[in-house]
């Protein structure tokens, strides 16, 4: 027996093409072009699914599937709204929608969520290739076209075993990119390890990645694994790679081209297989010129090379994040928050998000925890959105010596030493930033 499908959609002539196109595709299709109609057609002969448009003439999509709901029909429904309603399309989400689909409607797209999620309400959707290898629930790509190219090349990528440099600004979700890369390659079943090359000291670097054996230095009460033994067969990411000291790149360069480690203190070498990802908000190339990072490490890390674009350049992507931060939070802290009111959405839009994700979702949790009434309000969000967008202190790039200094001074003079908002502006993150404040003599 064929599947029944309810169309709902005021543009007549379109809602003609999808029942066409979804009737060769083996479903029952009728059509209505607003809600009341909707309504008594679901009352004579309800559908096992309703796909319906947000913004209809007599009311829209979020009100007929409250109706439905008080009417106990559960059948399946899906929205299909413009970027321009997403806020709503999500609430529709929350009030019990299956899955929301914007504007123009892809078909390949539309007919996969369609067998999902009539799959899903029979009880009998099995794991696809395609569905084992989506990303986690932590994490959320975007819809933009920014977001789209990136992932289209992230699994270009993934399958090879060439090492990718992910270049980004603090904030913007490198280490995610990197275990999506592993998760899509044929490592997956492998560890993936991933270290923060500016949070490991110089003097203890070669032992946190080739290892140690007992004795080798005062402290090594025991042998340790080293992040390329403990990484064998997977993948390991080394997250602000231009922080490494020169001496430790060599010995990096080294490991990578003859996949070969010695622990420190050991005269044995151990064979190694994996696969390099690295991050830097940093630009290595100017640290090549000026003597701070080697030039064929860069080539051997380099071999392909992916952008993350910062939030403020993804606008379409901007509150999808925003939801994205406050369902996260809801579960985290046990609340209840239906979303963002007109002027609270208005500001995440406006915003210039210096601090890319990290600092989104630092808000909205803290907005989230505030939040007495059932909307996040701009009293919620702080005064920190209110703030102009244009200020010359954003984008700053390090560059060397006393520049650099300078440029970090004046970071902390616009931010009121506040040094977490210093290294947003400075598109570093703050272990980075104490890092150098150490190396100026700056972190009295």
């Amino acid at each position: 027996m064929m599947e029944s499908i309810l169309i709902v959609e005021d543009d007549i002539t379109y809602g003609l093409i999808l029942k066409a196109w979804l009737r060769k595709k083996g479903f029952d299709v009728s059509t209505e072009s607003n809600v009341a109609r909707a309504k008594k057609r679901m009352e004579a002969q309800p559908a096992d699914l309703v796909l319906s448009d947000l913004r209809l003439p007599d009311s829209d999509g979020v009100s007929l599937l409250g109706w439905m709901k008080r009417k106990g029909m559960n059948a399946p429904f899906i929205i299909m709204t413009s970027y321009a309603d997403i806020q709503s399309a999500i609430q529709a989400i929350r009030m019990g929608a299956k899955e929301y689909i914007t504007k123009p409607v892809n078909p390949d797209e539309l007919l996969m969520i369609i067998r999902k999620t009539l799959q899903s309400a029979r009880g009998t959707a099995a794991p696809t290739a395609e569905a084992e290898h989506r990303p986690g629930k932590d994490f959320l790509e975007g819809e933009s076209d920014a977001a789209k190219q990136l992932y289209g090349y992230v699994s270009l990528v993934a399958p090879t075993n060439m090492a990718v440099l992910i270049h980004g600004a603090s904030g913007t979700g490198k280490e995610y990119v990197a275990q999506r890369i592993h998760q899509l390659s044929g490592r997956k079943d492998k560890p993936f390890v991933p270290v923060d090359c500016g949070s490991v000291p110089k003097e203890l670097a070669a032992s946190e990645f080739f290892g140690h054996v007992k004795g080798a230095f005062t402290g090594a009460l025991t042998d340790k694994t080293g992040t390329f033994a403990a990484a064998n067969g997977g993948t390991v990411f080394l997250d602000e790679i231009g922080n490494l000291g020169y001496e430790v790149q060599v010995q990096l360069l080294r490991a990578l081209q003859e996949r070969k480690i010695r622990p420190v203190g050991s005269g044995k070498e151990i064979d190694v297989d994996i696969r390099l990802i690295s991050a830097t908000n940093e630009n290595l190339e100017e640290a090549i010129g000026r003597g701070t990072f080697r030039e064929d490490l860069f080539h051997r890390i380099n071999e392909f090379t992916l952008h993350i674009p910062r939030l403020k350049d993804r606008h379409e992507d901007i509150l999808l994040f925003a939801n994205f931060f406050l369902d996260q939070a809801n579960k985290e802290l046990n609340k209840r928050i239906a979303g963002f009111d007109a002027g609270a959405s208005a500001a995440i839009r406006e915003y210039h998000w210096p601090g890319n994700l990290r600092q989104m979702k630092n808000m909205i949790r803290r907005a989230t925890l505030l939040a007495a009434g059932g909307f996040i309000t701009p009293a919620e969000l702080g005064n920190e959105l209110s703030e102009p967008a244009g200020a010359p202190a954003h984008n700053i790039s390090l560059r060397n010596g006393e520049a650099e200094k300078e440029q970090i001074l004046e970071a902390l003079r616009q931010t009121g030493n506040n040094k977490s908002k210093a290294a947003g502006l400075l598109d570093i993150d703050r272990k980075t930033l104490y890092n150098k404040l150490k190396r100026y003599g700056l972190d009295r």
